[in-house]
């Protein structure tokens, strides 16, 4: 459903930016300039045209896809919509009559003027309207109970029965359909035994929301339970796109906690699993992308020189690949100039230190100054790790880490990186007890990550390697 939801929204978009473009063209050529044409075909055997015709529509569509159009098609509000769709056109347009049409030749500066408003104003109504179409039949089948979200209950109590006979019974039905429930004590009856089954307990919320089939899950704990919910989102945290909701308290109705997506519905608290905006997602990987390359190019001979003095300075090879954890738990191999001797962990895993004697000469100058790291770029091509981000750790370690801060594992929520906050501020970890005291450092960055602060830690990354500073 979501694929067919989506294809219909690229096709909309994709006809309104050809339709948009075809009637700017004419508009120029037959209002505005001064060009001679004097009939449609004249007009249409232009190469310009044509090349529009195919480039035009897919910068439309490469923009829309970083502001996160096509992320959660089914659940899109039709207000939230106009002002995303206005937003994306004035932006495309400024794009495309700077790109496009400012070299052109035109009688006076009214008609650039009236140019861009006219691709304005057409763009806009041919996309928005198309849209409108899909999003209103697609609120329509929600609110007629044609379409609804798995949705899991977590709570067993009165208060997820309560909650439950809230969201069937509201005036807008919210599309909510219940698959089951958890609850927090094994063996509990509940009252809701009779609506909908028992799927488990906390313990495996990991493994049902792991698949990605349950869409929403409410958060409806008695009083007394309320304390674990931190546990509860520790177990939800690499449900990236499934959205969370909790009942509120009277706290939290003091507070302010609550927003609302319809005055309608029912009361809810709703956790943000995101951690940036979808546009930021975008860009930090346009800017991974970028950065790698023009990184691999412009230091090439530097690669070239480390390898050739990693292969002079110590039998073994040039680069050393080794098991890493990455993005919500995946392995991956983590690629560094090798700066050990061969078989430095023959006798097991260990973490380096200031005076280690595993590390070769040249190896204790490349870590001062990151040179090991550069190789790492092509792990942020792939795509398995970023330029900024937790350091990636392996599993042996893990295990470890997670029995003291069990928290640790929210940094699997995004890619790690070459450089990190953590990194900065602290430096390598030689032991499980600095590990865990550099952890606070990247859960810092999880509740500050933006693009400026990307930014930040580089600029701080790049200070410390040219004062040599690194260890």
């Amino acid at each position: 459903m979501k694929k067919q939801q989506t294809a219909k929204y690229i096709v909309c978009d994709t006809l309104s930016a050809m339709l948009a473009w075809t009637a700017l063209f004419l508009f120029r050529k037959l209002a505005l300039e001064e060009s001679g044409f004097e009939s449609l075909g004249q007009v249409f055997n232009d190469l310009n045209y044509w090349l529009g015709i195919v480039i035009v529509p897919a910068g439309w569509l490469a923009l829309y896809t970083i502001q996160g159009t096509y992320r959660n098609v089914l659940r899109r509000a039709r207000l939230k919509e106009l002002l995303e769709t206005l937003l994306a056109t004035l932006i495309g347009s400024v794009v495309i009559f700077f790109v496009l049409l400012i070299d052109d030749e035109m009688p006076t500066y009214r008609d650039y003027y009236a140019a861009f408003l006219f691709l304005l104003a057409v763009h806009f109504t041919l996309t928005y309207l198309p849209r409108l179409i899909i999003t209103s039949s697609t609120v329509r089948r929600v609110h007629d109970r044609r379409l609804g979200f798995p949705t899991l209950m977590i709570g067993s109590g009165h208060k997820a029965m309560q909650t439950y006979l809230d969201l069937e019974n509201q005036e807008t039905y919210s599309g909510n359909l219940f698959v089951g429930y958890v609850t927090l004590k094994a063996g509990d009856h509940s009252p809701l035994e009779n609506i909908m089954p028992c799927l488990g307990t906390i313990d495996d919320l990991g493994r049902l929301v792991e698949g990605g089939d349950i869409e929403e899950v409410i958060v409806a704990l008695e009083d007394d339970e309320r304390g674990r919910i931190n546990e509860i989102l520790l177990a939800l945290d690499a449900a990236d796109d499934t959205i969370i909701k909790f009942t509120p308290d009277a706290r939290d109705l003091i507070v302010g906690s609550i927003k609302q997506e319809s005055i309608f519905h029912s009361p809810l608290i709703i956790i943000n699993n995101r951690l940036m905006s979808e546009w930021q997602y975008s860009l930090k990987r346009i800017f991974d992308v970028l950065i790698s390359l023009v990184a691999m190019v412009v230091l090439s001979p530097v690669y070239l020189v480390t390898a050739i003095i990693v292969k002079c300075t110590s039998p073994g090879p040039v680069f050393y690949a080794q098991e890493r954890i990455g993005y919500r738990g995946k392995p991956f191999k983590m690629h560094k100039f090798r700066s050990m001797y061969v078989d430095a962990e023959k006798s097991g895993p260990a973490l380096s230190k200031d005076d280690d004697p595993r590390i070769t000469p040249f190896g204790r100058f490349m870590r001062k100054v990151r040179l090991d790291e550069i190789p790492q770029f092509y792990n942020v091509l792939k795509g398995t790790m970023s330029i900024v981000g937790p350091r990636p750790e392996r599993q042996y370690y893990i295990d470890q880490i997670v029995k003291r801060a069990p928290e640790y594992l929210l940094l699997q929520r995004i890619k790690p990186g070459i450089t990190s906050w953590g990194q900065v501020k602290y430096g390598y970890a030689s032991t499980v007890d600095e590990m865990v005291e550099r952890l606070r450092y990247d859960l810092l960055y999880l509740d500050n990550m933006s693009l400026s602060t990307d930014l930040k830690i580089l600029l701080y990354t790049v200070i410390i390697i040219l004062q040599g500073r690194g260890k």
